[in-house]
């Protein structure tokens, strides 16, 4: 599929360059199928894998029944007998229905099997709030995907980082779980590769490089990060890490980067209790404790569930609530 003009000057949204992907690895790969509600005629509730089954037929843009454990089951059976599945679930609230299939079989085939079989399976999913969502429609739930041995966990936060992200996903000989931070999704533009490229799955990105404290985030909470510098007195240097995977996890990055500073601030929007936060300050702790010159701080959503859109930002981390945070972390 060809760019328009519009894409070519200004750039590509997420939306985009995830469509753009999918195309160009179907294109590339016969094995490469979609599957999901709604996603062949109507190009999917988010209009992602708009045109795809004009291109490639029925037969592999798959418009399936309501039911995400069918969804999951019939995309495992097919990443096992050779082909290169991706199935949709529509929000993320929606992964509960499929979540059987995921941890019992997906995650765990290969080591059923002792490596004679594998699962390359992902698992695209519109993830986190910010967009007036009604209930189930606005969760981040990658602390419980990423608590799951053999299930990798990508959350994008950039064009150029989805389209190289998501083609070494489907690439992958293992299950991904592919979260798209849907506030970001047609919110920014950039330039992006139009050719074949990967970017490897467990490397995170450096957006700002700092000497005086680190913050790290992945997914749609980068873009409230740089917000939130450049309110910052200019006396503070932030290093700003942008994960990008959460499972397997860049720990040589958070090292380097928090034994470098001293001091971090790690921002997400799931629950306080139990999420990727709590398990990147213990692993702070555990390698990096003699550099620390300060408690590490989380700036999270609540414990509670996110509530309806007139307090939805309310709950979301913003800003102001991580620059505070930053300031305070630099003032102990």
């Amino acid at each position: 599929m060809s760019r328009t003009d519009k894409q070519k000057s200004d750039g590509l949204t997420l939306v985009e360059a995830i469509n753009e992907a999918l195309a160009q690895e179907m294109e590339r790969d016969e094995r490469v199928v979609c599957l999901g509600e709604d996603v062949g005629l109507n190009g999917g509730v988010f209009r992602v894998t708009e045109g795809l089954q004009k291109k490639f037929g029925p037969d592999r843009v798959i418009d399936t029944p309501l039911a995400e454990s069918g969804i999951m089951g019939t995309a495992i059976g097919l990443a096992i007998n050779g082909m290169r599945p991706v199935p949709e679930i529509q929000f993320e609230g929606f992964l509960g229905p499929a979540h059987d299939q995921l941890v019992n079989h997906a995650a765990r085939f290969r080591t059923r099997t002792r490596g004679a079989i594998n699962v390359p399976l992902t698992v695209r999913v519109p993830w986190g709030g910010g967009i007036h969502a009604p209930e189930l429609h606005s969760d981040s739930p990658e602390a419980i995907y990423t608590h799951l041995p053999g299930m990798k966990v990508v959350v994008p936060s950039t064009p150029t980082d989805a389209k190289g992200l998501l083609l070494a996903a489907i690439r992958d000989p293992d299950p991904v779980i592919f979260f798209e931070p849907k506030r970001v999704y047609r919110s920014y533009r950039e330039q992006v590769p139009e050719g074949d490229y990967t970017i490897e799955i467990g490397k995170a990105k450096v957006v700002q490089e700092g000497t005086d404290i680190t913050v790290i985030t992945w997914g749609a909470n980068v873009f409230q990060c740089l917000e939130a510098l450049d309110n910052l007195p200019d006396d503070i240097s932030v290093e700003l890490i942008d994960l990008r995977t959460i499972n397997p996890l860049d720990r040589d990055a958070i090292v380097q980067s928090v034994s470098k500073t001293g001091r971090c601030v790690i921002v997400q929007e799931a629950p306080k209790t139990a999420g990727m936060a709590s398990e990147i300050a213990t692993q702070i702790m555990e390698y990096c404790f003699l550099h620390l010159k300060c408690p590490v701080q989380r700036v999270c959503g609540f414990d509670t569930m996110m509530p309806y859109y007139k307090l939805e930002l309310e709950y979301l981390p913003d800003a102001k609530r991580i620059a505070e945070a930053i300031e305070q972390t630099m003032a102990y």
